[in-house]
């Protein structure tokens, strides 16, 4: 078993540095990135007040400004330093402060510095004690203003990134990704597992039902509905019920979105879960229902074939009774292919649910993915891929593990 699972891991690394090494670069090289939005709005805020607007009608922005706000997002560097920087592997810029010779500058956490000249190069001093203290660790890199004057950048540097479990910040809630992602993860976490049980509960059940009824009207009715179903995107469909049942043009009956209702915190214990139960109601078919066509096929084709083996046919031979041949002979080889799709289907519930989770306002990690993409949020885009791999890989496993339990022809030797 250990044997497996190191080789297993072994396996999934270049699978894992693949997948980000397209998506980083596909998303930092595709145009209108947050460099460009922030250069775009800096423009259009200048661009009726600026007394030196520019004949296209934004404001001028000073070279020195659009140095800063490359080096702010780390576009001062080679594309593939940037790669190794968010990996981790790499040193990136931290503390950063633009000083004046002999004059203090505060760094953060009630402290100060000053730089000197000394013999031609810069030392960084104690602020508070001034010549008596000097400080290591901070890289001195000189500059000049626009204007000609004299200053100079200091700067610290560490090792963060994806590998070191350090996604960064976020450039539009000025919070680390991690704190993000962490409370918002729960929230996913309840939906996609409760699809996830719904759909293999039903489709299984469902499935062996239209083996054992084939070409009846049950079987043609449930097809036509499971069709339609998978026919349909869950974000669609998510719209669809809000307009029919949540208060739209039809009926209301259900909330139009959230996880509970405004007064959820004054609730009994057993009022709090019904009313969760009350708004998780549409949100979870739009989740399950686009999923139910494929497991319900899965299992009805596989139970189906089964059913018309040979071992089948000597075990009624036998004389055994009906029920026991279909639910523990048949079954059992059935529900291999099922089973072989577990860690597929975690996969798209866990992380594939950002427009259903748009559509009914659910404050999850697939919403927040999705506003992120839109506004160009590259350390939560970036993050979300990461663990979108993460959880498909695991999911990988998972299956694999499931699978050696119901097939007795695999064995981790």
């Amino acid at each position: 078993m250990l044997e497996y699972f190191i080789r297993r891991l072994l396996l999934t690394i270049p699978t894992f540095f693949g997948c980000t090494i397209v998506v980083f670069f596909i998303v930092t090289l595709a145009p209108g990135g947050p460099l460009e939005q922030q250069i775009r709005a800096l423009r259009g805020i200048g661009a009726g007040e600026a007394s030196g607007a520019s004949s296209t009608g934004g404001s001028v922005i000073p070279e020195s400004a659009l140095l800063e706000l490359k080096r702010y997002y780390g576009f001062d560097k080679p594309i593939y330093i940037q790669y190794l920087t968010w990996l981790g592997v790499y040193p990136r810029e931290t503390e950063s402060f633009v000083v004046e010779p002999e004059t203090k500058r505060s760094v953060g956490n009630n402290k100060t510095v000053i730089v000197k000249k000394e013999g031609g190069s810069y030392i960084v001093y104690d602020g508070e004690k001034q010549s008596e203290k000097s400080i290591d660790g901070w890289i001195i890199e000189p500059q000049k203003s626009e204007s000609g004057e004299e200053r100079v950048r200091i700067y610290q540097t560490g090792f963060s990134g994806i590998l070191t479990f350090d996604f960064g910040k976020s450039y539009d809630y000025r919070e680390p990704v991690i704190n993000l992602i962490s409370a918002r993860i729960p929230v996913s976490f309840q939906f996609g597992f409760l699809g996830f049980v719904i759909s293999y509960t039903v489709c299984i059940y469902l499935g062996i039902q239209k083996a054992l009824r084939h070409n009846s009207a049950f079987d043609f009715a449930t097809s036509t509905i499971v069709i339609v179903g998978y026919s349909i995107p869950g974000w669609a469909l998510g719209a669809m019920l809000l307009v029919l049942l949540g208060g739209g043009s039809f009926f209301d009956v259900f909330p139009l979105g959230g996880m509970y209702s405004q007064d959820y915190s004054s609730l009994s214990l057993g009022e709090k879960i019904v009313d969760r139960m009350y708004h998780f109601v549409l949100p979870t078919l739009a989740y399950t229902i686009p999923s139910f066509a494929g497991l319900t096929m899965l299992m009805k084709n596989s139970l189906l074939d089964n059913l018309s083996q040979d071992y089948i046919r000597t075990a009624f031979a036998k004389g055994l009774r009906e029920q026991r041949v279909i639910w523990v002979h048949a079954m059992r080889n059935s529900i291999i292919p099922i089973t072989a799709n577990i860690g597929y289907i975690i996969g798209i519930f866990l992380t594939s649910n950002y427009l259903i989770e748009t559509v009914f306002n659910i404050d999850g990690i697939g919403k927040l993915s999705f506003s992120a993409i839109g506004s160009r949020d590259y350390p939560i885009v970036f993050s979300f891929t990461v663990i979108s791999v993460i959880i498909t890989l695991i999911g990988s496993i998972i299956s694999d593990l499931a699978l050696a339990l119901v097939d007795p022809r695999i064995r981790f030797k």
